[in-house]
């Protein structure tokens, strides 16, 4: 039953190294060519999503600094416009103060020349009673020129005394 002939022995040894290194040159090599390709490709898309994430990662903090200039943009930006505002603000306050003191001196003026034309003209009339007054107490009409004269020289030195 169990036979061990040189021949079959060495045949078979001869077609398992046959076998071997057949299968070493068509299919080891081929597959652990496809290996090396295979980790080579996902060696390479590793480093592509390294360099991607490192990528984003500088984009965002771009994105993040010039957001913070933005902020700090819009902030002097309302800053400068609210100085702008209040500066803006004091002026109108100064410009309607200096008009509303213009009004003042100007109706000042008026009021001062309107008193000056009333009592101008309360004088007159003052005159002219006194006139006539001391006309029909004396009796007869004097002389009308001399009598204003007279009756304004009084009226004056009266006026100085009470300056």
């Amino acid at each position: 039953m169990l036979k061990f002939e040189f021949w079959s022995i060495f045949e078979a040894v001869a077609n398992v190294i046959i076998l071997f290194v057949l299968l070493r040159i068509f299919l080891f090599k081929p597959i652990s060519k496809m290996m090396d390709d295979r980790t080579q490709t996902v060696q390479n898309d590793l480093d592509e999503a390294k360099k991607a994430k490192e990528e984003a990662e500088e984009l965002r903090q771009q994105y993040a600094d010039s957001i913070s200039e933005a902020k700090e943009e819009a902030g002097r930006i309302l800053s400068k416009a609210h100085d702008e505002a209040e500066s803006e603000r004091a002026a109108i306050i100064r410009r309607s103060q200096e008009e509303a003191d213009e009004i003042v001196s100007a109706a000042g003026k008026t009021i001062e020349n309107e008193r000056r034309r009333v009592l101008q003209q309360a004088q007159t009339q003052i005159a002219d009673l006194a006139i006539e007054a001391a006309s029909k107490v004396v009796g007869a009409n004097l002389d009308d020129e001399k009598n204003r004269k007279l009756v304004d020289e009084f009226l004056a030195g009266e006026e100085a005394d009470e300056q």
